[in-house]
């Protein structure tokens, strides 16, 4: 009997953990359900914002899975990662955490709702932190799905540095793009900050050198994506001009249909990848 299919989905927000119940926070809860109805194997990741009250959603410590550093510019980050069940949905979540850059803080922006100014290195750990916690897991998806700016790196990650491993060197990366934009451009540093081994400067020369916007992030995540699908109506223009000129399949938003359709058409796309990867 064949293996079923696998899909990874990293995400920036989930339903239910957030206060807020936004469109894109309901699609990323709905999709790993409606996957796994349909005979795949599903992993989900989300940050642990702080705001995520532990012990009303019953979050617990996975202790053979922490304990990794990770290294951000010379600075030691360790690793924490928890996992909570969507009951309901019979789904568990692993939650990327570190008290400096998750647990301390309330989400992408604090208290006054100005966002935090290294909101870079925040992205750089939930990456590598998904990645390391994926290959602990011995668990190789056929399918990785990266919703929201702070999954962005995932893709450079995957295909340059984590690409030669048995893991993920056969995965197609999807990246979701919503409307969720952040404003306050992440440090000159930037592109210096998220090398590690396997990743030249030829990798990310189109974010060197200058602060980098949502735009730069989003064009960098969609240079190493096999496939973009837009998940909101008002997508950043630009960002979709880019992706067209790179000639990957594009699943276009489609309104007025309602999530269980929304969730059939991503399954129907991703079928199709899997099937031109044959």
């Amino acid at each position: 009997m064949k293996d079923p299919n696998r899909i990874l989905f990293i995400s920036q927000e989930i339903n239910p953990y957030l206060v807020e119940e936004t469109p894109i926070r309901i699609l990323n809860r709905q999709l790993p359900e409606y996957f796994q109805s349909h005979g795949y194997e599903t992993r989900t990741f989300m940050p642990k914002f702080g705001e995520i009250n532990e012990r009303r959603n019953q979050l617990h410590e996975v202790i053979r899975l922490s304990g990794m550093n990770l290294i951000i510019e010379d600075a030691d980050h360790p690793l924490l990662i928890k996992v909570a069940s969507i009951q309901s949905a019979r789904i568990q979540i692993y939650f990327i955490d570190n008290d400096d850059l998750f647990h301390r803080r309330k989400g992408v922006v604090d208290e006054k709702g100005v966002e935090y100014a290294d909101n870079d290195d925040r992205v750089i750990f939930y990456a590598r932190g998904v990645i390391e916690t994926v290959k602990k897991l011995r668990w190789t998806p056929n399918i990785i799905l990266c919703s929201g700016w702070m999954s962005a790196l995932a893709p450079l990650y995957l295909k340059k540095a984590y690409g030669d491993e048995p893991f993920f060197s056969n995965s197609k990366i999807v990246l979701m793009l919503d409307d969720n934009e952040y404003t306050k451009p992440f440090p000159t540093s930037f592109a210096d900050k998220l090398k590690i081994e396997g990743i030249s400067n030829t990798d990310v020369r189109s974010v060197a050198g200058f602060p980098v916007g949502y735009e730069e992030l989003m064009r960098l995540a969609v240079d190493f994506s096999d496939a973009v699908v837009y998940a909101a109506p008002h997508v950043n223009q630009r960002v979709m001009n880019y992706a067209e000129t790179k000639g990957i399949p594009t699943l276009p938003y489609q309104a007025n249909e309602d999530i269980n359709e929304v969730c059939r058409r991503q399954w129907e796309f991703y079928q199709s990848l899997l099937e031109n990867n044959e």
